[in-house]
């Protein structure tokens, strides 16, 4: 949750480097994804300053928002719910199907591929809570109440359906099994940890 102006300049800012971009203005036709997390953010904090101070001024900001972030949503093929726990350095690299339950809890400098989905199991209400520095491949499925260490990367096509516990670790396969002792790092931005 961004509760703060400050805290949101610092969420854009890491989100910024983790996607290789620029605070500065977003051409809307060439880069939607960007332009899609920015609106995430933007909800969030729009969100939180109206829900807890009841200022009808942040209404306005609110609704501007929202309408970009319902646009581009479908045209990216994101389900990502703005009231998602999501850390700062979200990187999204490019558009696909990206399915998140609203339950789930995604640490910092965390890097989604397309066609990941992030869901809980029948009869379940909550989904998985990952930690930071986690790279999920394309196509990869996490299922359930379950937590991933962090600094695990998730290869392509990946179905976790388990707790990783091992922290700087690769895991694959479908059910996904450690194979090998490699972290994360080597797939996310080098800017994040500047």
């Amino acid at each position: 949750m961004i509760t703060s102006k400050k805290q949101l300049q610092e969420y854009l800012a890491q989100d910024a480097k983790a996607n290789y971009r620029t605070l500065g203005k977003v051409n809307h036709q060439m880069d939607l994804t960007w332009k899609f997390i920015k609106c995430l953010r933007l909800l969030n904090y729009y969100h939180f300053k109206f829900k807890k101070e009841k200022k009808y001024l942040y209404a306005l900001p609110f609704l501007f928002h929202r309408r970009w972030y319902y646009k581009y949503g479908p045209i990216l093929g994101f389900s990502i719910p703005y009231m998602t726990e999501i850390g700062k350095g979200l990187s999204i690299p490019h558009y696909g199907t990206i399915v998140i339950n609203g339950t789930a809890v995604i640490g910092e400098n965390c890097k989604i591929h397309a066609g990941v989905n992030i869901g809980a199991t029948s009869g379940e209400k909550k989904a998985a809570v990952i930690g930071n520095n986690v790279y999920i491949g394309p196509g990869v499925k996490i299922v359930g109440n379950i937590s991933i260490a962090d600094d695990v990367a998730i290869g392509a096509g990946a179905v976790v359906v388990k707790p990783i516990e091992e922290a700087g670790t690769t895991w694959g396969g479908i059910p996904a099994k450690k194979i090998s002792d490699k972290d994360s790092h080597c797939h996310l931005c080098e800017a994040i940890w500047e």
